[in-house]
């Protein structure tokens, strides 16, 4: 635990960690919310600590939050964990990377990507609320969401982190045909693999407080917990709302880091 840190922050911190976690948990992106308040909390902290302890603290929330969707909502574990197992991969490269990148160049590519999902969610009402086809699953199909959400968006995951959960949400379910309880469901599987992979290398190199990591994560755990339980009660159209407010706060945020900040 950093020796400056008032009970103050360490408080504002906590009840970002627990919203976070509930974010997380529905529909993804809670990195939004926590990564920035560390930011601010820990103004002296170098940042390669700063996005190892987010990592320490979401992966207890996101595990949270997928072991509540496996009881109770309708997912293909196995191809989950196949999923899962490629996006442990891509982060544990993209975390590699990730003190080489210059991420000024990399925001107008990913707003540009937001603003393609906004749109696509937006223009197609039915879409992740609507029955998916009859049938199995096509392997052409479970290998391209190996390859986009497995390696792709997990090396997205290592390198920048924002917005993840969201990107797997959107993914599996326009490539798998899942609605967007079950999306969102599969996605944290796939989630827990990423942040486990990012994790490993941050903690390999070090740069992980994983005293405030573990206070943090009691609270992301919670929130993770409910959010999860809220979206399986809710259903769809509740997930389909908070990921539109959540993919528009991520394009400002962005926005405003590349332009105003």
């Amino acid at each position: 635990m950093p020796a400056d840190i008032s009970l103050t922050t360490t408080l504002l911190l906590c009840l970002a960690a627990l919203a976070a976690g509930w974010i997380d948990a529905v529909v993804g992106g809670g990195g939004l919310l926590l990564l920035p308040a560390l930011l601010v909390g820990l103004p002296h902290t170098p940042a390669a600590y700063v996005l190892g302890t987010n990592k320490s603290t979401a992966v207890v929330g996101t595990a949270a939050a997928a072991w509540t969707y496996v009881r109770k909502a309708p997912i293909d574990l196995r191809t989950a964990l196949r999923i899962g197992l490629a996006a442990l991969g891509g982060s544990l490269g993209g975390a590699f990377f990730a003190a080489g990148i210059d991420s000024a160049v990399l925001r107008p590519l990913i707003m540009a990507v937001l603003v393609g999902v906004l749109a696509f969610v937006l223009l197609r009402p039915a879409f992740g609320t609507a029955p998916p086809p009859s049938g199995p699953v096509t392997r052409r199909r479970v290998l391209a969401a190996v390859l986009v959400a497995g390696l792709g968006i997990g090396f997205y995951d290592g390198l920048i982190g924002p917005g993840t959960g969201a990107f797997l949400v959107v993914a599996l379910a326009a490539i798998l045909h899942m609605d967007l309880v079950t999306s969102s469901a599969t996605a944290k599987v796939v989630n827990v693999c990423t942040n486990v992979g990012a994790l490993a290398m941050f903690a390999y190199q070090g740069t992980v407080l994983w005293q405030l990591g573990a206070l943090l994560a009691v609270f992301n755990f919670a929130g993770g917990t409910v959010g999860a339980r809220m979206a399986l009660k809710r259903g769809a159209g509740f997930v389909r709302g908070v990921l539109v407010v959540v993919v528009v706060s991520l394009l400002c945020k962005l926005a405003f880091d590349q332009w105003l900040a």
